[in-house]
């Protein structure tokens, strides 16, 4: 080539990607890829596999009379409503509270900020252990209610007020990244024009933290149904009343009813998934909703 000979732009910046995506500091996408698979499949696939696999081993009459068991639909339902009931609590409460950390200035906001992440700190067993003491019949809290005849330990309730305990986090840390971004020129516009708090709340801000706002009773609601060492001894473990899904699965294994005990796993899981898939596609339709307007 001649030394006065210049090189096309196109060239140089061919060149330049290229050089660019070799000196790339983290692995090529089919290396990351593999990486991926091997992961999730140790940690999530293989497990849940030894599931399926372990309660398919067994005839038909067999796993639909252990899933039938009065017993075991009633841990089922108990579970099931108190998981939904805490979680839709806390998607209303927590979009308060992350309202308040992000919107107001006031002494204590760091501490109070602070506090909502006890419960991931906090061992299960032993806020399974202070919730009963301050809500059994003689505790702080529950001599009150019993004042009016409300039982709030060893009853459905009790089961809920733990699993709001576990699961507020899942919503506050999912909605308050979101309102910090939301811009405050919108809110402002919306004001100018003569626009009520509330309405601009459900036209403007609403849509806009759903999506968020979904995903943490999805987290919430996952993170409860799952739930074992805050309910264990809150619960009172009364079959038929206040005995949830987990215990029973527990209570299975040590009687070495292996079968049982991952039949019922099963049944939860695919509970578990199905809500799952509806709340993602709700969260996907809202984000589409978003997006268009």
């Amino acid at each position: 080539m001649a030394a006065n000979q210049t090189i096309p732009p196109s060239e140089v910046s061919r060149g330049f990607r290229k050089s660019k995506k070799k000196r790339s500091v983290l692995p090529g996408f089919g290396l990351s890829m593999g990486f991926t698979v091997l992961y999730l499949s140790l940690i999530v696939l293989f497990p849940l596999a030894g599931i399926v696999v372990k309660s398919t081993g067994q005839s038909w009459s067999k796993f639909w009379e252990t899933v039938t068991d009065p017993r075991v639909v009633a841990s089922i339902q108990v579970s099931l409503s108190t998981s939904l009931t805490a979680a839709l609590i806390n998607a209303v409460f927590g979009l308060i509270v992350a309202w308040v950390l992000v919107r107001y200035s006031f002494p204590g906001k760091r501490f109070i900020d602070g506090l909502v992440d006890l419960p991931f700190a906090l061992p299960t067993a032993v806020a399974g252990i202070a919730l009963t003491a301050i809500y059994s019949q003689n505790g702080l809290l529950g001599s009150f209610f019993a004042k009016y005849d409300i039982k709030t330990a060893y009853s459905p309730l009790g089961i809920t007020i733990a699993l709001l305990f576990i699961g507020l986090p899942f919503v506050v840390r999912t909605i308050q990244p979101v309102l910090e971004d939301l811009e405050k020129d919108v809110e402002e516009a919306a004001a100018s024009l003569g626009a009520s708090r509330w309405r601009t709340f459900r036209s403007i801000i609403f849509p806009a933290i759903l999506p968020s706002l979904l995903t943490g009773f999805a987290l919430a609601f996952a993170r409860a149904i799952g739930e074992y060492g805050s309910v264990v001894f809150i619960s009172g473990n009364m079959p038929m009343k206040t005995e949830i899904a987990p215990l029973l699965i527990r209570t299975k294994l040590e009687q070495y009813d292996y079968v049982g005990a991952t039949t019922i796993a099963l049944v939860m899981l695919i509970i578990s998934f199905v809500l799952l898939l509806v709340i993602n596609f709700l969260q996907w339709r809202a984000s589409r909703r978003t997006i268009n307007a």
